[in-house]
């Protein structure tokens, strides 16, 4: 009778750790309510790495000028970055720099968004193309339908000289002035969504915000210069890339000292494009 009731024992236990089979050992992105083998699949990256830890000091160097002149207190302070509040560091995490030289401030704000789908029949990248699709379609891209650097694209963007777009921070945009103090074209060429700076002398559309090619798996630049007049006027490059499911945006801005003085959108460009690629090839390492 006791080896029965033993066995009756043991035979209840094993049904019960079936039943809670994969309930204690879940990952926290699991998505609920169905078979692990009936869900779409989880995205590459289930963590985010540290944002304030991603950018090599040399780099920052380069794109902070100024910071090299510090003393070394100073350097790491700038260096050391700020990180950004949020709820959720597994989720989202970004980083602030800024260094203030006397030919003007420089400034980088990087964000990593991990993107996780709680839709059993959606992945993770799927969600990701989603939500990057968002961001690009709320950038406003002029033409970005046509291939990036396409000799037909509009150097205005809609081809309406009177239509623009407002600067990500709120201060940029177009209005019906014409031009500028320096003669530059404040209906869509250097103020909000631009083509290239006039003072660059790079061709007409080659600077313009676009989509950009061979960057993750998909990628697209913004270039935002503050309404003329303004006390002092600062242009942020905007690059925004995707890598499976996280979703990564480089904010690259320059505020001159002299108030007359237009920052260079073809530096800023180069360089905002140059971290961003560095950036994708520390995710693949």
């Amino acid at each position: 009778m006791a080896y029965a009731t033993g066995a009756v024992l043991i035979a209840a236990l094993a049904a019960g750790c079936t039943s809670d089979s994969g309930s204690g050992d879940s990952a926290p992105d699991s998505k609920p309510g169905t078979l692990a083998a009936s869900s779409a699949p989880p995205g590459k990256y289930r963590t985010l790495p540290d944002a304030c830890r991603a950018i090599p000091r040399a780099t920052l160097k380069d794109l902070l000028p100024g910071t090299a002149d510090m003393p070394e207190a100073q350097q790491d302070k700038v260096f050391e970055g700020a990180a950004t509040v949020t709820y959720d560091t597994d989720r989202r995490i970004g980083c602030r720099w800024k260094s203030d030289a006397p030919e003007g401030t420089r400034s980088i704000h990087l964000d990593f968004e991990r993107v996780v789908s709680y839709d059993t029949a959606v992945s993770d990248d799927d969600r990701a193309r989603e939500v990057y699709a968002k961001k690009e379609t709320a950038a406003d891209l002029p033409d970005a339908g046509l291939p990036p650097e396409s000799p037909d694209a509009s150097p205005s963007g809609s081809g309406d000289p009177d239509t623009g777009t407002e600067d990500p921070d709120g201060a940029a945009g177009t209005d019906d002035t014409g031009t500028d103090g320096n003669g530059t074209d404040d209906t869509g060429t250097d103020d909000g969504k631009g083509s290239g700076d006039a003072a660059s002398g790079s061709p007409a559309g080659s600077l313009q915000p676009r989509l950009l090619d061979k960057l993750g798996d998909s990628a697209f630049l913004d270039d935002a210069l503050s309404r003329a007049g303004a006390p002092a006027r600062h242009r942020t490059v905007s690059v925004v890339f995707r890598t499976s499911n996280v979703i990564v945006t480089v904010e690259y801005t320059a505020q001159p000292a002299m108030p007359s003085e237009v920052p260079d959108s073809m530096e800023l460009q180069e360089k905002a494009q140059a971290l961003a690629r560095q950036l994708v090839d520390s995710f693949n390492d």
